[in-house]
């Protein structure tokens, strides 16, 4: 990654990684109360990734090793990192298992993990990830504060509910595109903005009031704590993220 962030600097064109809770309306909206100080010195936080499933996962012999953080978790990551703006992440402590697919544990595969991760403001933070759940994708983060708590995310496909003889149902989202379709779009037009404003010379200027823009630093704050994860699971201790000098 190294190398290539230093090619894109070298070439002078605009990077944007594909992170993208960061266009969720639900996940700004939380961004800005912490921007404003609603919820005061951050303390504790959570982020939680659950991929929809059947209780099995197809194709799971074919799934990349450590993809559970190099592409699941990784988003967690940035998503604590962005809701804890300032600090850096100083090291991290993993536990993964294969219990929704036991029978690949010997190959490597894992579908299950907790992460947690020391902050250098003194935060604490938990990002948890699982590649079947039942009900749907859900996907959540949460920072708890000096002066109270922020929330974002949502089960639900809509605010509709069902009261029947049954009980109480809702729908809920069963793709990405459908739990994320705002945010990827919003996520191409800030690229399209900023290439835009890059080859007519100008700066694109921020209406969030806030840091959006995923950049080179985020993407490799990330993948830091990702590479610290998968040393953790091996090692069985917790590992240090700042000291990691190339990734």
């Amino acid at each position: 990654l190294d190398a290539a962030l230093a090619a894109v600097d070298a070439a002078g064109v605009h990077f944007q990684i594909g992170f993208n809770r960061r266009y969720a309306e639900d996940f700004q909206a939380a961004k800005k109360d912490l921007a404003a100080g609603i919820a005061g010195t951050p303390q504790l936080l959570r982020s939680l990734t659950r991929d929809p499933g059947n209780g099995s996962i197809p194709h799971a012999a074919r799934v990349p090793a450590w993809t559970i953080f190099l592409e699941t978790l990784i988003h967690d990551f940035d998503t604590l990192n962005w809701f804890n703006e300032g600090a850096e992440p100083v090291e991290v402590y993993a536990v993964a298992d294969a219990l929704v697919e036991p029978s690949l544990r010997d190959q490597g595969f894992l579908d299950t993990a907790v992460v947690t991760i020391r902050y250098s403001n003194g935060a604490l933070a938990v990002a948890e990830a699982n590649f079947s759940a039942l009900y749907g994708y859900d996907i959540r983060g949460e920072v708890f504060g000096s002066k109270g708590m922020v929330q974002a995310g949502r089960a639900t496909e809509t605010a509709a509910r069902r009261y029947t003889a049954e009980g109480l149902s809702a729908d809920t989202p069963r793709l990405n595109v459908e739990l994320f379709r705002q945010a990827y779009t919003d996520e191409l037009a800030d690229f399209a903005g900023a290439v835009r404003a890059r080859r007519d010379g100008g700066v694109p200027s921020p209406s969030s009031g806030f840091t959006l823009t995923p950049g080179a630093a985020d993407a490799r704050r990330a993948l830091a704590m990702a590479l610290a994860c998968i040393e953790s699971v091996k090692s069985g201790a917790p590992v240090a993220v700042a000291g990691k000098a190339a990734v």
